[in-house]
């Protein structure tokens, strides 16, 4: 609905042509630079596993950059914020960091893993719990 009125209050300001010429615009660069983005960062996934190290933080940033590119093909204002703003290293980078680390949590809490332990943590068993084998 905020995509929806903003565009109609952008289109009565500047006119319906331009207001399309901007999505369009929009698109064409966000798509530019989606494809440059992501050939530096498959490029960095090679380089690190040539190096015998997994990719695991490029490949986070590689699946970020191709929502930012999708996000920039649909046609609005605040996605389009949101999809440049994937599209910039320094705010990417700080979104990689964020996601690894709650997911990091996330599958130490349904593991038992600790990562700052480096080690599996000791269970409590609840009566509740059911293991199917």
């Amino acid at each position: 609905m905020v995509e929806l009125y903003l565009l109609i209050m952008l289109g009565s300001r500047i006119g319906a042509m331009p207001t399309i010429g901007l999505i369009v615009l929009t698109g064409i660069i966000g798509a530019t630079l989606a494809r440059q983005q992501g050939l530096s960062v498959l490029s960095k996934i090679q380089r690190e596993m040539a190096s015998g190290k997994p990719p695991t933080k490029e490949l986070v940033e590689g699946a970020l950059i191709v929502v930012g590119g999708i996000v920039l093909l649909t046609p609005g204002i605040v996605t389009d914020i949101f999809g440049f703003s994937l599209l910039v290293p320094p705010v990417r980078k700080k979104v990689c960091q964020s996601l690894t680390r709650a997911f990091s949590k996330k599958v130490g809490k349904a593991t038992g893993f600790s990562h700052t332990s480096g080690g599996f943590s000791s269970f409590r068993k609840d009566s509740d719990d059911v293991i199917d084998v």
